[in-house]
């Protein structure tokens, strides 16, 4: 009951899970006030609870993938998930090595050029866009979470090598060969989950192609325990995922192995690993916040999001892409669960990480919901004049109005006193509906019509 009041968003547009973030955030950080985050932080129990809300993460991001949108724009989505994903990387990385000289902020580019697709997600319903663009961004969002995995296992091995406090014992590639080596202990992975995956989907059509052999009509498309056994093994996958931090093979899965029936609990997990990982990112927060770093990585991934978007905009898409469609994919750029998860992984590591990842998320974000508020008109004069209150609005034409009309009033109330005043100018004379009658200009008839000298011109 209590996930269900996070799904949606509020009557200004912003979604009721970031609320829920906010307050988990917030709750770390008394906690973190509290328990030095020193105590916790180097605890393996904190590594893996860490690369266990990832995984959850990953998978519940490439779950709700159609393969079939993924085809109709299969170009633009690879280029932007692979070469995108770098150039965003490298981009907002050069910009912290030039501003800061600390060849491990290397890392922080990557933890950040990623787009959450929960906001995404929640942020949809721009009338102005087309469905294209917000299939093109969807996926976007959805593809490029394992690409940025990948980049952090081997930019981190890179950024310790390059570093002042690297290990001068191994060499760069050695490190490559261990990036390398995780890579293919991830597919190997993968490929084992498939198997499995296809024993039992092989299994189940053998029980099906013998109950319609028995004459005992045909098998349920979708058994319940067919839904059941694709649980069970999405939950020992992220088990072992999260001890061997093979994270890559869980997104892999969720573009093969789906839950079914239970998609309802694997987005209740997914909110819950989501609020976790605010509190534990307030909890790191409150021992420091480095809000200069942050603000300015924050900004930096903003503006990269905008230059590869307009790179792969004029030079993949075709038709080309309207404005609308352009500003909705440019100004998409947002961080959640993922970019905090890989904060919270690299803390142990590279000591800081959260300091700096934690501003540049609300940076982001922030950014986001500014331009989007622009963009739909919230702060233009002409909104804000019609929803003043009427009495309050004071065009120069209703002034013009509103003083000609008081300084006609004396004057009507003057004729109307005068109109009293006036004697009747005859009985039989009916009354006038527009205005006082006119002047007689003979005499005026009497009863039963005879006429009567009139009152101004005397007797004769």
């Amino acid at each position: 009951m209590g996930l269900n009041l996070l799904r949606g968003s509020t009557r200004r547009g912003l979604p009721r899970v970031v609320l829920g973030a906010c307050a988990a955030l917030c709750l770390g950080l008394v906690a973190g006030a509290v328990w030095r985050p020193d105590t916790f932080v180097g605890n393996p129990l904190y590594g893996y609870l860490a690369l266990l809300l990832l995984s959850i993460g990953l998978y519940g991001s490439t779950h709700d993938i159609d393969l079939s949108e993924a085809r109709g724009s299969l170009r633009v989505v690879l280029v932007a998930v692979t070469a995108g994903v770098v150039l965003k990387a490298a981009l907002i990385g050069a910009v912290m090595v030039l501003a800061f000289h600390r060849t491990e902020y290397l890392v922080l580019g990557i933890a950040v050029a990623q787009i959450d697709p929960l906001s995404v997600a929640a942020m949809q319903d721009d009338e102005r866009v087309s469905p294209r663009a917000k299939a093109i961004l969807s996926i976007w969002a959805s593809f490029d979470d394992p690409m940025t995995v990948l980049l952090t296992v081997y930019v981190s091995a890179l950024a310790i090598r390059l570093g002042a406090d690297g290990d001068s014992t191994g060499s760069l590639g050695a490190d490559t060969a261990d990036v390398f080596g995780n890579l293919l202990l991830n597919l190997l992975l993968f490929a084992a989950v498939v198997a499995v995956w296809t024993l039992i989907r092989l299994g189940w059509l053998l029980s099906r192609r013998r109950a319609r052999t028995a004459g005992a009509g045909p098998a349920p498309a979708a058994p319940r325990s067919f839904d059941v056994w694709a649980l069970l093994l999405v939950a020992a996958l992220v088990a072992v995922a999260a001890s061997t931090t093979l994270v890559l093979a869980v997104a892999l899965t969720g573009l093969v192995v789906h839950v079914g029936r239970f998609a309802p609990v694997l987005d209740g997990a997914v909110m819950l690993a989501f609020l976790a990982a605010s509190a534990m990112l307030g909890a790191v927060l409150s021992g420091r916040v480095d809000l200069y770093q942050g603000m300015l990585l924050g900004a930096s991934a903003f503006a990269a999001q905008f230059l590869v978007t307009v790179l792969i905009g004029r030079l993949l898409v075709r038709p080309r892409l309207s404005r609308a469609d352009r500003a909705h994919l440019g100004l998409g750029q947002q961080n959640g669960i993922t970019a905090i998860l890989l904060a919270l992984s690299l803390e142990p590591t590279f000591r800081g990480t959260v300091a700096v990842v934690g501003p540049a998320i609300v940076t982001v974000n922030l950014l986001h919901y500014a331009f989007r508020w622009a963009r739909s008109g919230t702060w233009n004069r002409a909104v804000l004049r019609d929803r003043l209150p009427v009495r309050t609005r004071h065009t120069p034409a209703a002034r013009m109005r509103h003083t000609t009309t008081a300084r006609a009033r004396p004057t009507t109330a003057a004729r109307t006193r005068h109109a009293a005043a006036a004697p009747p100018r005859g009985r039989g004379a009916p009354p006038s509906r527009t205005g006082p009658a006119p002047k007689a200009s003979g005499p005026d008839p009497g009863p039963a019509g005879m006429s009567t000298p009139s009152p101004e011109r005397g007797s004769p």
